[in-house]
């Protein structure tokens, strides 16, 4: 009975080291394990049992990618101007190994690393040339850091300057440039919207006396038509009066010559075109022979 029992509590034993014992790894982790003091392998993802006392995780590593924003450092420029940089580093751990046993606190010797570059780098530019080249710097010092941490087993992705801070007495200079820079922008776009208003209402005025021109030019071609119209009907009335009056005397001739008028009808006829003629204004009148008879008969059958 005593016996049953014991085995009883070393079976609860060996099952409680086994349970404790037994370490299933997450995804984008890593466990460092040593076995006796000394380094033994790494666990990825998975189902993992160790040694009880034996075996020891020595350090569970993040695969995942980190950001490490480091505080503002002191740097001098080329032309010894002192200013603030604060750097924003994104790195991975690729190397569970190196990163556990390759260096001391990898935090802090990535920030010393980083501050060195960052002075060296920018040891070599002017103060003009590091506000404008911020990507030229990221690149310099993501390549110098990346290679410098390999022994770590940390890859560098990329580091990115946060904040370049210099001066107050440069930054109130450069404040000031840059209020008379907007104001001359301001005054350069206020100008070509003038210039550009002025452009319209020109085009404007242009295209109104342009139609004013044609409208212009529209009437007084209806005008020449309407009167070149009018003087059309007026000839052709005039000609078909003509005609009329030509027909009519055609007809009043052709009535007399159907009626065979005598001698005396045509001497009297003769007679009534001189008295027009004598109504006229002329001081002379050539009277014919025929006429002469004629008045010469009046004058006798007046006396009888």
């Amino acid at each position: 009975m005593e016996l049953a029992i014991i085995l009883g509590i070393i079976f609860v034993i060996l099952l409680i080291l086994v349970v404790t014992n037994i370490k299933i790894v997450p995804q984008a982790k890593a466990y460092v394990v040593e076995r006796l003091g000394a380094y033994h392998s790494t666990w990825s993802t998975g189902l993992h049992v160790k040694i009880p006392i034996i075996d020891r995780v020595a350090k569970i590593v993040s695969l995942k990618e980190a950001v490490v924003d480091f505080p503002p450092q002191p740097v001098i420029t080329k032309d010894n101007v002192t200013m603030q940089i604060d750097t924003v580093v994104f790195f991975r751990i690729v190397d569970p190994k190196l990163y556990t046993y390759g260096v001391e606190r990898p935090m802090m010797a990535i920030e010393n690393l980083t501050a060195t570059t960052l002075r060296n780098i920018i040891g070599d530019m002017e103060l003009d040339s590091t506000l404008t080249s911020r990507d030229t710097i990221n690149s310099q010092i993501t390549n110098v850091l990346d290679v410098a941490t390999d022994a770590w087993g940390i890859k560098i992705n990329r580091v990115e300057l946060k904040n370049i801070m210099p001066p107050k007495e440069i930054q109130d200079s450069m404040e000031k440039q840059m209020k008379a820079e907007r104001e001359r922008r301001e005054k350069i776009l206020q100008a070509e919207g003038e210039k550009k208003s002025a452009v319209l209402v020109a085009e404007g005025e242009k295209e109104s006396a342009i139609l004013r021109a044609e409208a212009e030019k529209e009437s007084a071609i209806l005008r020449a038509e309407a009167v070149k119209e009018a003087k059309i009907k007026e000839a052709e009335g005039e000609a078909e009066a003509i005609l009329k009056i030509q027909k009519a005397t055609a007809d009043g001739i052709e009535m007399i010559n159907n009626a065979k008028p005598g001698d005396g009808v045509i001497k009297i006829k003769a007679l009534e075109a001189f008295e027009a003629a004598a109504d006229g204004q002329a001081t002379k009148i050539i009277i014919p022979s025929e006429i002469q008879s004629i008045a010469g008969l009046i004058g006798s059958i007046k006396e009888v």
